[in-house]
């Protein structure tokens, strides 16, 4: 290239006038074509190849994956590509641990288009709308659209392959809100429904069966099938080898390690987590980062290196604390999103509501009016319906004030009852709300630091005042003790019956419980047991040793 170069540039001052007349004629030329691929660049097909591109990068890079998705997103005017494209880039900011800009970038729609969207787009977009729910923690939200999804015969039998891609998708979803609830064996039966959709071998397809993979040998370790879990997760990481995503490479070592931590054999989980640290060390994915640091800190405090135990655990409570406050800033963003879409509706019901009022009104005037000239003419024609008609038009002016006097009562009435029914819940609303709290202490989501009452709320789907005084009436105590001895009775159940939690420092158990402090997690305590946490250990112990 160099020598061509050169000799151009001895020949330049013979050629100079040639060139500029060859580049004359070139230019048109060159920008027909610069359009024909600007144009074809966006096609269907092409687009496939690019957001595949993307969905890739998100598992290599999320900061890659969004300007890369971005750059497209600008350029591209096709609306389905935008749900596409917004997705992609959500899911990238949720593996960063940002899940404001998650939600912000997933709300983007466009609304004037929304009923041309093809039958793909609307299923794609109720798919976004649960993996954002499922992101904030509000499981429940997310497992009624997925439910309601997969009742649809027409989608089960699809033959798209787009739409099988989602289908597996939206079980692999549901295999999580299963696995957060406990309820291993029906996810499991998820995650196998989700591969049964795999047929088609392209990268997203495989990432997909990867994940699977470690997601079906989490559920079966916490069925203790540990050697099976083992065998899998050895398989999967082989795979995830030989891909270029990082993502899985750290989340297979990342779950191989808890095999390891269930065996005692806390070494060999350290250089797991370590492998899959180094993988993901300069990339922003913050929320498996965390959980590799925990598990790190566990694994420390186990062998009883103090240093590097507390050296851990604060690079966990620092990354946590952010990830924490982005998931409530998350919730509050969504829950004020879902208020606008509920607050537009209802102008939409009152304009409909005025227009029908007027509408009626003008209906019953046309027909006033009408019989008001049909009884003149009668009253012309025969004197003797005068006595009639003036009786009518007193009855009419009786029946039109007594109306008046009765919407007025009823409007009284009306509002009354909707003052008593604000106030007051119903039997079946305290009973599904009771439900709803049975199965809230079977999990052990009230461990979270950052569960609030509007939190729980959002999870449950009530209005924060019946679940204020439900948990009141039913639980004897206001929401911060109900939680808090949820946390105690939970703690004091595994110093119980695992003997490993009695040799723990208090400051951890506090930790591990939900409380910000070792004071509070000591007050709250000794107030629900009678006696402090050291006390109460002593006691276990001696009882032991008898």
């Amino acid at each position: 290239m160099k020598t061509d170069f050169k000799k151009t540039e001895k020949k330049q001052s013979k050629n100079l006038v040639f060139h500029q007349k060859l580049w004359k004629k070139t230019i048109p030329i060159l920008l027909i074509l610069l359009n024909s691929v600007f144009i074809s660049g966006q096609s269907g097909p092409d687009f496939s190849v690019l957001a595949d591109k993307a969905f890739q990068k998100l598992y290599q890079n999320p900061d890659d994956c969004i300007n890369y998705s971005l750059s497209i997103l600008i350029s591209d005017q096709n609306n389905e590509h935008k749900i596409v494209l917004r997705n992609i880039i959500s899911q990238a900011y949720a593996m960063k641990g940002d899940y404001v800009q998650s939600v912000n970038i997933s709300s983007q729609k466009d609304d004037s288009d929304k009923e041309n969207l093809s039958y793909f787009m609307q299923l794609f977009a109720d798919y976004n709308l649960a993996d954002q729910y499922q992101n904030l923690d509000l499981y429940n939200q997310s497992q009624k659209i997925i439910s309601s999804l997969l009742i649809n015969k027409k989608l089960l039998n699809s033959e798209n392959i787009k739409i099988k891609t989602t289908v597996a998708k939206l079980y692999q979803l549901q295999a999580l809100n299963f696995g957060i609830n406990r309820n291993y064996i029906l996810a499991l039966e998820n995650i196998a429904k989700s591969d049964s959709f795999l047929t088609v071998n392209n990268e997203e397809n495989t990432i997909l069966k990867i994940e699977n993979k470690i997601f079906r040998a989490a559920y079966l370790s916490r069925q203790n099938k540990l050697e099976q879990a083992k065998n899998l997760l050895e398989n999967a990481l082989l795979e995830a080898k030989n891909t270029n995503y990082s993502y899985l490479e750290a989340l297979a070592y990342e779950n191989l390690a808890r095999y390891y931590f269930s065996k005692e054999d806390y070494q060999t989980s350290i250089v797991y987590l370590e492998k899959g640290l180094s993988e993901i060390e300069n990339l922003p994915f913050n929320n498996l980062k965390s959980r590799i640091y925990e598990s790190l800190s566990k694994c420390y405090f186990a062998l009883h290196d103090d240093e590097k135990h507390h050296f851990y655990n604060k690079l966990y409570v620092d990354s946590r604390t952010k990830i924490d406050a982005s998931t409530k800033e998350g919730i509050r963003y969504i829950v004020k999103l879902v208020e606008t879409y509920q607050n537009k509706n209802l102008e939409f019901q009152r304009q409909n509501e005025s227009k029908k009022f007027w509408f009626l009104f003008f209906i019953i005037l046309l027909i006033v009016i009408g019989l008001t000239i049909w009884f003149l003419i009668i009253k012309n024609r025969n004197k003797d319906l005068k006595k009639q008609f003036d009786f009518f038009e007193k009855q009419k002016k009786w029946e039109k004030s007594h109306a008046e006097i009765l919407i007025k009562k009823e409007s009284d009435v009306i509002e009354k009852t909707t003052d008593k029914d604000s106030n007051k819940i119903s039997k079946e609303k305290e009973e599904e709300i009771l439900q709803k709290l049975e199965e809230f202490e079977q999990s052990d989501r009230f461990l979270n630091k950052n569960m609030s009452l509007s939190t729980l709320s959002a999870q449950m789907e009530v209005n924060t005042k019946y679940l204020s005084e439900v948990i009141n009436n039913h639980k004897g105590k206001n929401f911060n003790g109900y939680i808090n001895e949820l946390r105690i009775n939970h703690i004091a159940h595994l110093l119980k019956s695992n003997p490993s939690y009695l040799n723990y420092k208090v400051s951890y158990l506090a930790e591990i419980s939900g409380f910000s402090s070792h004071s509070a997690f000591t007050t709250v305590f000794k107030s629900v047991t009678g006696m402090s946490p050291n006390v109460y250990i002593q006691e276990i112990s001696k009882n032991r040793a008898l």
